[in-house]
């Protein structure tokens, strides 16, 4: 069928592949961490919640390259997860009772869901309960999309055994009750190292990846940047971090001068520093000299 549809040439296949492996990769990094937080809040279940979205996103896999891509992958894709959700809690009677809220949430509420979300799925993956090893693989699992092989490459372990951590992770806050939210301002802090290890692991892949065939992901890099952002909102006297979101801003203000054409590493003394972006380090800047006032200087 897709062979007569673009005339026998296989190339056509190999263009329909391509925008779809394009769209998918970016409905997955704008769209995925939204859409399990907000089933994560439904449901109560982180593993029910990823097991889901990953499911929707096979079906997408499988079906756009012949079908079209739609005209909104985000809704399509809450749709599809939404029903398969609807389907594990029929076959599960812990889970009767969200049967009603699965039903009456729509791709819009998913579409608009708020930074809160966001910052709930964060903070509760990075709960004292789990030890720090489990807080930073669960978050950035579930809330960055991180695969398992770039976790491992990140804690420098084997793949089997952060898959075998994840599970115990989920158990965990499972077992534990454990409520998905933003802990109130007196419990912050008890959490604040395992998030900002999540945020800086996040955008370190970004910087210099670690699996794949280009040297660097921006779009990692940007997450990282964008939940250091929102973290920044929530806690604007915390130096440690602004600090945070200082360095991220200044590394990437460099990105448009860290490799050649042909894809090499361009040293820090080659660089051409006419392609740095002056706005982004003047606001890194502005973010060091708040952190210095503060007069609690740390680690970032």
């Amino acid at each position: 069928m897709a062979g007569s549809r673009h005339g026998g040439d296989p190339s056509g296949r190999d263009v329909a592949v391509a925008a779809t492996e394009e769209a998918l990769t970016a409905v997955f990094r704008e769209e995925t961490g939204r859409l399990t937080a907000s089933l994560v809040r439904v449901l109560g279940d982180f593993a029910v919640a990823e097991e889901v979205v990953a499911d929707a996103l096979l079906v997408a896999w499988q079906r756009w390259p012949v079908e079209g891509i739609p005209a909104n992958p985000a809704g399509w894709l809450w749709t599809v997860a939404r029903h398969r959700a609807v389907d594990l809690v029929r076959r599960d009677s812990r889970h009767a009772g969200k049967l009603a809220l699965l039903a009456a949430a729509t791709p819009q509420q998913a579409a608009h869901a708020d930074e809160d979300d966001r910052l709930r799925l964060l903070f509760t993956c990075c709960h004292p309960a789990l030890s720090h090893e489990a807080q930073v693989a669960l978050t950035l699992r579930t809330v960055c999309g991180l695969s398992a092989a770039q976790i491992a490459g990140a804690f420098l372990v084997s793949e089997t055994a952060i898959v075998q951590r994840l599970t115990r992770a989920r158990r965990k806050l499972a077992t534990a009750g454990i409520p998905h939210q933003v802990p109130d301002a007196d419990h912050l802090a008890e959490r604040l190292d395992a998030v900002l290890a999540v945020i800086y692991l996040l955008f370190n892949e970004g910087y210099l990846t670690s699996t794949g065939d280009s040297a660097q992901r921006r779009d990692l890099t940007e997450d990282a940047e964008w939940l250091a952002a929102l973290l920044a909102r929530l806690m604007p006297t915390e130096p440690e971090v602004l600090g945070l979101l200082a360095l991220i801003r200044l590394h990437r203000a460099r990105a448009d001068a860290r490799f050649d054409v042909a894809g090499r590493l361009v040293l820090l003394a080659d660089q051409d520093r006419g392609r740095w972006n002056r706005a982004a380090i003047a606001a890194a800047a502005g973010l060091v000299v708040r952190a210095s006032r503060l007069r609690r200087p740390g680690r970032y």
